[in-house]
């Protein structure tokens, strides 16, 4: 009796272990992911005060760092490192992922990071309408609630910004609206990068490190083609090598971006979807605060209450789940909408976005 109660005592410190490496990787990793985007994008560089525009080249960094990472995984694990699906396949949602991204990383020239991560939670629309059209698949009456509830908040965020946050690229309210538009094209092929993975991809016995590989590959070839054909590779490079600061935090940042997604990888085999987004929208409560904080925000009281009403959504949906009948993952688009912030580990975006 006492041998068993030692044994899972033990069970359990080491559960508890488990998710305090679990909880502090995710959070570190993507919490300095989210500082590093807006610091990139939106803090000039340098004594002439130059802004890096070039949000391709992040893509493709991130994107090589993520694929170097999973080959050396590959080979040192000794799995199979052939292409498991059609090429074709992988180049067609590398496509969709590299879209995403670009909108994501464009989008902060024109919004503040607190905008662009409250407005990601939205991102369950776009996977129903996707999952809908492609998958055929059928959602229950709460899932059409919260996301009626986060679109609402998400509204009330982005209509009632506060007047002294102005954009550093900002030249009046069509720019604003410009923001806001690439915001939407991110959700819109956010949410089809994860629901076509899914369909592409259905039937293979496919290793995740496999996917990663190849797809991020896909990637890396689309971006640096597209880099090269605006003309902005060596303008990129010139920048990074003439402002070292921007290169360390380019560096930092795909470093990050790459680790992110192992520790999304491992949380999930070990405590489930389920933690896993209750784990993204605290990370994504925690970015936002210090985003205000370090960036210098300043918050509405309108903006404050689409916070309240967003998260508060989130979370209601996370105990019910937790106290419910586990659901079947395919037909609940909040697992979805999380699992695309771990896009990378799946093959698409990062929060990528990307993550």
């Amino acid at each position: 009796m006492a041998e068993t109660l030692i044994t899972a005592i033990g069970v359990k410190d080491s559960r508890v272990l488990k998710m305090i490496f679990a909880v502090s990787g995710i959070m570190t990793t993507l919490v300095i992911y989210g500082i590093l985007q807006e610091k990139i994008m939106r803090v000039p560089y340098g004594a002439d005060n130059e802004y890096f525009k070039y949000s391709l080249f992040l893509v493709f960094c991130n994107r090589f760092m993520t694929s170097a990472v999973s080959a050396g995984t590959l080979i040192a694990s000794r799995k199979a490192i052939d292409p498991v699906a059609p090429v074709y396949k992988y180049c067609l949602v590398s496509m969709s992922n590299i879209l995403t991204t670009t909108c994501q990383y464009e989008a902060l020239k024109y919004v503040s990071f607190p905008v662009q991560t409250l407005a990601k939670c939205a991102k369950m629309i776009p996977v129903m309408i996707w999952g809908t059209l492609i998958m055929q698949k059928r959602y229950k009456g709460y899932d059409y609630f919260l996301a009626l509830l986060v679109t609402l908040g998400c509204s009330i965020f982005i209509l009632f910004p506060s007047g002294a946050d102005l954009s550093p690229y900002s030249k009046g309210r069509e720019n604003t609206v410009w923001g806001v538009s690439l915001m939407v094209g991110y959700l819109g092929f956010d949410g089809f990068t994860s629901t076509f993975q899914d369909k592409l991809f259905k039937g293979y016995d496919m290793e995740i490190h496999n996917q990663i590989f190849y797809t991020t590959l896909c990637s890396c070839v689309l971006s640096l083609s597209g880099l090269i054909l605006e003309g902005h590779l060596f303008l990129a490079i010139d920048f990074v090598y003439h402002h070292l600061d921007c290169f360390f935090d380019v560096a930092l940042l795909s470093t990050v971006a790459t680790t992110s997604q192992f520790f999304i990888s491992y949380t999930i085999r070990t405590f489930g979807a389920l933690t896993f987004a209750t784990i993204m929208t605290t990370r994504q409560l925690v970015s936002i605060v210090l985003s205000c904080v370090w960036f210098r925000h300043p918050l509405s009281w309108e903006q404050c209450i689409g916070s309240v009403i967003v998260f508060g959504a989130l979370y209601t949906r996370s105990f019910f789940k937790k106290v419910s009948e586990k659901p079947r993952p395919s037909e609940h688009p909040m697992e979805n909408m999380h699992n695309g912030a771990s896009s990378l580990m799946k093959g698409s975006s990062p929060r990528g976005g990307e993550p």
